[in-house]
């Protein structure tokens, strides 16, 4: 994995807005002035300012970042007392939070309705497709794209799923009046939350605390659906995952249909909801 560890990161300057002409993600590159693009691996202050670079020349912004992030080189940095984590526990790769990292980097360069449909719902500009994200980001980091989506995005809807059934049991779901998002875990693991913490706290030799943070959080959760597979029954597990798939399918579906609105009007529904 192309992925280096930076413990602290210089601030960044945003992109200038100026005059300049934002980036849009349908807009076509300038056929006057080809910007030969060097290879190999960036640094953080290496790849913002190749992405800047790009909105610049009035290159389109989503493949520009594409590129960028195919080549980023930094596990997690830290950036003005924020611990941005990009490759959870060595290989579950987060590429949203790095999105993140360098849309707000760019400032008012990026069209804001565009940027929130992908950070808020994962909704790509028009034009986009997943053949094009997966070239952009090469064997490896697409590798360690769909590790996080399975092991981080489909186990907490997994334990929804639980949490929900639950829910729906009441008293009848004999969990003694323990919360149903604490009680799903040994649902799920057939183990107690407690216990499950205690362990992955042994087994990365740091305990956690009572407060993790979200990749702390998301680090967790990618250990428990290992632990799943390692200790599950085969069939138990397959039926589990279909169960998280069926659910995040439901979530996809309405997360499309509020990409498609302006975030006002997605607040509203949710709101009504």
């Amino acid at each position: 994995m192309a992925f280096a560890r930076s413990p602290k990161a210089k601030p960044v300057k945003r992109a200038p807005s100026g005059s300049r002409k934002r980036a849009t993600a349908s807009s076509k590159p300038r056929a006057t002035r080809a910007r030969a693009l060097p290879t190999g691996p960036l640094g953080s202050e290496e790849g913002l300012a190749s992405f800047h670079a790009a909105l610049a020349d009035d290159e389109p912004w989503y493949p520009a970042m594409l590129e960028v992030i195919g080549r980023w080189a930094v596990a997690e940095e830290m950036v003005d007392r924020t611990r941005w984590v990009y490759l959870i526990a060595g290989e579950a790769f987060d590429w949203l939070r790095l999105a993140q990292r360098l849309i707000e980097s760019a400032g008012k360069l990026i069209p804001k309705d565009e940027a929130e449909r992908l950070l808020l719902f994962g909704v790509m500009p028009e034009g986009a497709d997943d053949d094009e994200f997966a070239r952009a980001l090469g064997v490896e980091k697409h590798r360690a794209h769909l590790n996080f989506q399975y092991g981080v995005i489909v186990e907490e809807a997994l334990l929804l799923t639980a949490e929900n059934a639950l829910n729906k049991a009441g008293a009848l779901s004999g969990s003694n009046g323990a919360l149903a998002d604490v009680e799903a875990y040994e649902r799920v693991y057939g183990r107690p939350y407690e216990e499950l913490i205690g362990m992955y706290g042994a087994e990365i030799e740091a305990p956690a605390g009572e407060r993790m943070s979200l990749s702390e959080w998301q680090a967790f959760t990618y250990w428990c659906s290992k632990y799943r597979f390692r200790m599950g029954e085969p069939a138990r597990v397959a039926s589990d995952t279909r169960k998280a798939l069926a659910l995040l399918s439901t979530m996809e579906s309405s997360r499309a249909r509020l990409g498609g609105l302006s975030l006002n009007g997605a607040k509203r529904i949710v709101v009504k909801s």
